[in-house]
């Protein structure tokens, strides 16, 4: 197995996207991941390397990348040291940059692509970037089967609970403060992000994205989610019945944190990881389309 880290591929929007790509070269061209972190996280969060191993080796091309405005550079691809572009980032660049990542695994000038069956790329999202995922599952036909990981419901993050007079303040000054409860930096969120949902509010809408899904879709969450409820799997499984629900006794990460120093994950990712793969593998995307017409 190959692993090349921190691939650089310009971004939509000025800022670079950083890759990480893992691949079986012995194989012959097999179906592709892409994986969509989430808010305030970045695609190494947690030794996410090792997940990505995992499935690799289950025969994948694992492709796991940073939102071009998620608050990291190139350079330090772990820390948030860039704090104004944090701000600066929104549902419709997250949108911009998961579609430059599927260009780029599509493109045939990609060095990886001999390995790459893109006639089966799937997705997988967590959090947020569950969110984005299916936003963008429900409007590129390329994507074939989705995975949520925790997966929101709607396109509110982290300014959906907000008081009236704290989203008076935001309009006001134009940036509210998030903290992040691992480094204690204060992170900002400008105005923007508001406006941005404002404006895209009907190409935001998840459950009318998860409503007109015609590819498999696979809900995992942990039940005790203080982040997203674990009411927001049954939310999303409502608009969609079509979809298989897993709950697995965890917590918003299932069971991970950042920085992961051992070489093995908590058994609630475990599980995650292997209904995943089992998904991935066993799911008929023709029968699933064939049940959703009828």
């Amino acid at each position: 197995m190959k692993v090349y880290k921190n691939i650089i591929i310009p971004g939509p929007n000025q800022l670079p996207i950083t890759c990480d790509v893992f691949v079986n070269t012995n194989a012959e061209r097999l179906p592709v991941i892409i994986y969509a972190h989430g808010f305030n996280g970045f695609k190494d969060w947690g030794n996410a390397d090792l997940f990505a191993t995992k499935f690799a080796q289950a025969g994948f091309v694992f492709v796991k990348f940073n939102f071009s405005y998620n608050g990291t550079t190139p350079e330090k691809p772990e820390q948030f040291d860039d704090l104004d572009a944090f701000g600066k980032n929104n549902f419709t660049k997250e949108l911009e940059d998961l579609l430059t990542v599927t260009n780029w695994v599509c493109d045939k000038n990609n060095l990886h692509e001999a390995a790459m069956d893109t006639s089966r790329i799937y997705l997988i999202g967590h959090s947020m970037g569950g969110g984005i995922s299916t936003l963008f599952a429900a409007e590129d036909a390329r994507i074939k089967k989705l995975v949520t990981w925790a997966g929101i419901n709607e396109c509110k993050t982290p300014w959906g609970n907000w008081p009236p007079d704290k989203m008076l303040e935001w309009e006001q000054t134009g940036v509210q403060y998030y903290t992040n409860t691992r480094t204690y930096q204060q992170m900002p969120l400008y105005y923007q992000l508001f406006l941005d949902y404002q404006q895209h509010e009907k190409r935001l809408d998840i459950k009318k994205a998860v409503q007109k899904l015609y590819i498999p879709l696979l809900i995992c969450h942990g039940s005790y989610d203080l982040s997203v409820p674990v009411d927001v799997a049954y939310v999303l499984k409502e608009w969609q019945p079509l979809a298989e629900l897993f709950i697995v006794e965890s917590n918003h990460v299932f069971d991970r944190r950042h920085p992961w120093i051992v070489n093995y994950l908590p058994e609630a990712m475990e599980q995650v990881i292997e209904k995943t793969i089992h998904f991935f593998r066993i799911t008929d995307s023709v029968a699933y389309y064939i049940h959703r017409q009828s």
